[in-house]
């Protein structure tokens, strides 16, 4: 140790009087050799200012004013980060005081979760509301191996998240035992080949300029996860002087826009088309983003099919033909789609047979466009890319930046002759959407008074008691609920739908849906999440956090006691084999005992009832739920319901 480590100083209130004096006893019993003997029931005699002022023997003590986590903590706030989402963690110690105790200005606000995954998650859903990442802090291997799922749905989400991951890189300076084992050489190996740049920087003014480097990665289309290792030395050595340190300006990209050249073909093949299709998947990140591709549809009067990655279009729009989406592709020449995750699969229909076949659903003279930045950035080892797609004009390029100079080149094109021919289209479309949305109330009240509640009832419920107030679904909702909430209520907002969890993984929907309901805290927005019931046994302790941070968060519980996606999985083997499917819940239901859900949540400080197994019962508990939430707490019911 180095005669500066050694050096006493006062930081922070450091009581030097009370560790002297364990000095000394310390320092007493190892001259003896033996066991210190319990302390005197009076108390010793004061401390001769000689002994006050005297370094500790044996003994050592926080050495300076300030140190190199303070300096992190600045760069961090230059990055306007407003939250760390964190389970504590040794390797990241450092940081973690300054957050606490440097006073060198606001924020990061620490926010405490029980569980790496939850944090991450919790990450991903405030940055598809807020349009910035939250920051989070994971410990060493075992830190990032919990986050790693998470990690992977931001990943294939698109979402930024900056993770920031203590590491102990100097084997002379570990801590014998638990540092050793939570150290590694290449600390974000692990998740590489599903993160978007990550460093490990080798001193202060390095970790300075790698900070504002990853947030411009992070948030450059297509966004994703990011990585800084904090080594736990760099966090810790005294900092004599900060004259050499200074803390960069952050740079930030503009998102590419598609080459001019193609932009005008695109405009071309879609003014001259008979019957064009958008379909749009993540391809609206903000208001402005939906207000561009309602702007492009209404110019062209073209039918729109909505992904559900975003919140890309109004379901109420005339021009919305999402939920007959298969009938207008079939009908479409020109078919120009934004930032598809999986262009092949919304062209084709698929059959999950013991011979697996597949065949095309659109036209043979049908033309593709493609304007994704998913192209920009294209992985080898994780298959995210879906099947290859024969499209005629691919544009490597962010959908929401090229939108406004893909709609005035369409409206440069447009004559009195063709806006006759837009305008029969748009108003035989509009006859088809009105046909399917009174067919899917119709289509509603089947079943609407069975108990367990049906999941149609459900969403009805829910949407009659939300609906007057400014709200946000911050959870996908969909397959698991049949599509009922975009099917019967009116999104129209930007942030009243985020989309799934982009990698399919479990355990998502409870701390995404706190994490957007976060964001959603400072515009004064009631958010809801209609819960999954598998999905939050994987992390129940999130419901902790939102308890904790006063997290207003409306939770319905689909509580189908089952994993019911693998119920179905296993059914449709049964089928294959003739073999029935009595047997299909076998190791997949949540049942014998069944889970109390409004004891979990109570448990964790969370208002809650239920469970609730009567369609009436709904109604006044959402009320009640509701008040709460308005009052600036999370509430939790558990409803229980039918599978889909």
């Amino acid at each position: 140790m180095t005669e500066e480590r050694k050096k006493p100083v006062n930081r922070r209130g450091f009581l030097k009087g009370a560790a002297a004096a364990g000095a000394v006893t310390l320092a007493g019993a190892a001259e003896s050799g033996a066991r210190a003997a319990p302390a005197p029931a009076v108390a010793p005699p004061p401390m001769s200012p000689e002994a006050e002022s005297a370094a500790p023997q044996e003994l050592e003590v926080l050495t300076a004013e300030t140190s190199g986590s303070d300096f992190m903590v600045d760069v961090l706030r230059a990055l306007d980060l407003e939250y760390v989402c964190s389970n504590p963690g040794s390797s990241f110690r450092g940081i973690h005081e300054a957050l606490a105790n440097y006073a060198g200005g606001p924020g990061p606000e620490f926010i405490t979760c029980t569980h790496e995954e939850s944090s991450v998650a919790m990450a991903h859903g405030y940055a598809k509301i807020e349009g910035k990442p939250m920051a989070v802090m994971a410990h060493g291997t075992v830190g990032l191996q919990h986050a790693a799922m998470a990690v992977y749905n931001a990943y294939c989400d698109r979402v930024p998240v900056y993770l920031i991951l203590g590491n102990t890189l100097d084997a002379s300076v570990r801590r014998p035992g638990v540092e050793w084992v939570h150290s590694v050489q290449d600390a974000a190996q692990m998740v590489r080949d599903y993160i978007k740049w990550d460093d490990t920087p080798v001193s202060l003014e390095h970790f300075a300029e790698s900070a504002m480097r990853a947030y411009m990665v992070a948030m450059t289309p297509p966004m994703g996860p990011v990585i800084l290792v904090a080594d736990s030395e760099l966090q810790e050595r005294p900092l004599e002087s900060r004259d050499h340190l200074t803390v960069p300006r952050l740079t930030r990209t503009t998102p590419p826009q598609g080459d001019s050249a193609a932009v005008e073909e695109a405009a071309r093949l879609l003014v001259t088309a008979e019957f064009p299709v958008i379909v749009a998947d993540r391809a609206a990140r903000t208001a402005a983003g939906m207000e561009g591709l309602v702007e492009l549809a209404e110019t062209l009067e073209a039918a729109v099919i909505d992904q559900g990655g975003r919140m890309n279009f109004p379901s109420r729009h005339p021009l919305n033909q999402t939920a007959q989406a298969r009938a207008v592709l079939a009908e479409a020449d020109v078919i120009l789609g934004l930032e598809m995750t999986d262009f092949w699969g919304r062209t084709h229909a698929f059959r999950d047979q013991i011979h697996r076949t597949w065949r095309s659903i659109i036209r043979n003279d049908a033309r593709l466009i493609s304007i994704n930045s998913g192209d920009l950035a294209t992985p080898s080892n994780y298959q995210v890319f879906q099947r290859y797609t024969e499209v005629d004009l691919a544009m490597a390029a962010d959908a929401e930046a090229t939108l406004p100079a893909l709609t005035e080149a369409v409206r440069r094109r447009l004559d009195g002759d063709r806006q006759r021919v837009l305008d029969e289209r748009r108003d035989a479309l509009a006859g088809a959407h009105r046909d399917i949305h009174e067919r899917v109330r119709r289509d509603a009240a089947y079943a609407w008074n069975a108990s367990p509640v049906s999941t149609a009832r459900l969403s009805a419920e829910i949407w009659n008691q939300v609906r007057e107030h400014d709200w946000s679904m911050v959870v996908g909702s969909g397959n698991s609920l049949s599509q009922w909430p975009q099917r019967l209520w009116r999104f129209d907002r930007h942030y009243q739908r985020i989309g799934e969890s982009g990698g399919y993984g479990v355990g998502y929907g409870a701390p995404a849906a706190v994490g957007a309901a976060l964001a959603n805290r400072r515009h004064g927005r009631l958010s809801v999440n209609i819960q999954n019931d598998g999905d939050l046994m994987y992390g129940p302790g999130v419901l902790w956090t939102a308890a904790r941070y006063r997290i207003p968060l409306l939770t319905v519980m689909h509580n189908n006691r089952a994993y019911h996606q693998e119920v179905m999985h296993i059914q449709r083997m049964a089928n294959r084999f003739e073999r029935g499917i009595d047997n299909a819940g076998f190791g997949n239901t949540l049942r014998d005992p069944d889970i109390d859900f409004a004891k979990v949540a109570e448990g964790m400080g969370v208002y809650s009832e239920g469970p609730i197994d009567r369609p009436a019962d709904v109604a006044p508990a959402l009320r009640r739920a509701i008040d709460v939430v308005r009052n600036g707490e999370p509430a939790l019911l558990d409803v229980v319901t039918q599978p889909r």
